[in-house]
Formats: C-alpha cells, sequence, structure tokens
C-alpha cells in the first residue's frame, strides 16, 4: 500500500469505493482549510465531501447526506505494514 490516500474513499460498505485497509490505517481529511472528522465520502479530484446531514436517516436507516463542494487535502494518521511489523515486533 502506498502513503497516499485513494483519491475516492467511502466508509459505506456497499459502495464501490469502499477500502477497509485505508479505512483501518485512519485517513485524515481537511476541507477548506478546517479539519473534519464527520466525512461519510470524499473525491480528492473532483473537490467535494459528503456529510452526515443531523441524525437524520433514509427509510433503509443509512443516514442522509450532503455534498459540499471545495478543496479536498487527505492523508493517512498512522503508517503502512512496516510500521505496523515494527509495533508488533516491540
Amino acid at each position: 500500500m502506498t502513503d497516499t490516500p485513494p483519491d475516492h474513499l467511502s466508509i459505506d460498505p456497499s459502495s464501490p469505493h469502499f477500502d477497509q485497509a485505508a479505512l483501518q490505517r485512519g485517513v485524515g481529511i481537511r476541507f477548506k482549510g478546517a479539519e473534519r472528522r464527520d466525512v461519510e465520502e470524499y473525491s480528492i479530484s473532483e473537490g467535494w465531501i459528503r456529510v452526515a446531514l443531523g441524525k437524520k436517516v433514509d427509510r433503509h436507516g443509512r443516514p442522509l447526506t450532503i455534498k459540499l463542494t471545495g478543496p479536498v487535502e487527505a492523508w493517512f494518521e498512522r503508517g503502512g505494514e512496516s510500521d505496523a511489523a515494527e509495533g508488533e515486533a516491540e
């Protein structure tokens, strides 16, 4: 795995952009210069994020989301496999 997060990532397991390995490493998101912890999905190249709209849910129980546009930056919060192997050896 590279040190660059995916261009498009979703936390919804039914989405084609879901990536369990990337989510386990933790992905930090900065949107319009502010760090966000409530992002459901993002696209760096298209410049948008999706965030939950309060506690509202659709008829399937999934949170309703709103799409916000602007500059998006993403980074991994934890290291890759080599860092994990070093942590287990200690």
